[in-house]
């Protein structure tokens, strides 16, 4: 790995740059699951003794930043995928806080040149603390020439 990636690594990675609080709102759970074509009534009906948000919910929540405000810029950048790891159910009329750190940056060599990707992630967590899903958001810089 490129020298400057790695000081940009050692600079950035695993350190909370951002917290936000989430209210889980039933209705827009529900109206989530049903557009994603959920038929479980644990994710469609307020009364069901599990109730609870689809697990990829949180993929459509985000901080207030992308990535830290000293964060180097290497070029535009552009969404790379996302991806969600659900560790407990997140209840609908709970509130959550979700911390965002940078959890990986590498590089990638293609015929346009070189490629930085960074994964920003955002964990979830209930008030008591207990962690309840991860959702990772990958974006790729063209580096400048």
């Amino acid at each position: 790995m490129d020298a400057d990636i790695e000081e940009v690594r050692s600079k950035f990675l695993n350190l909370d740059f951002d917290e936000k609080t989430f209210e889980i709102d039933p209705n827009v759970t529900i109206e989530y699951a049903r557009l994603c074509g959920e038929t479980a009534d644990r994710f469609l009906d307020k009364n069901h003794p599990e109730f609870q948000a689809p697990p990829t919910y949180v993929a459509s929540l985000s901080g207030r930043r992308a990535l830290p405000a000293d964060f180097p810029r290497f070029g535009i950048g552009m969404d790379a995928g996302k991806g969600v790891e659900s560790l407990a159910p997140i209840r609908p009329g709970s509130t959550v806080t979700g911390k965002t750190h940078l959890h990986d940056i590498y590089t990638k060599t293609g015929r346009s040149g070189r490629m930085i990707f960074v994964v920003s992630r955002l964990e979830f967590y209930d008030a008591d603390g207990t962690h309840l899903a991860n959702s990772d958001s990958r974006m790729v810089m063209r580096e400048k020439n």
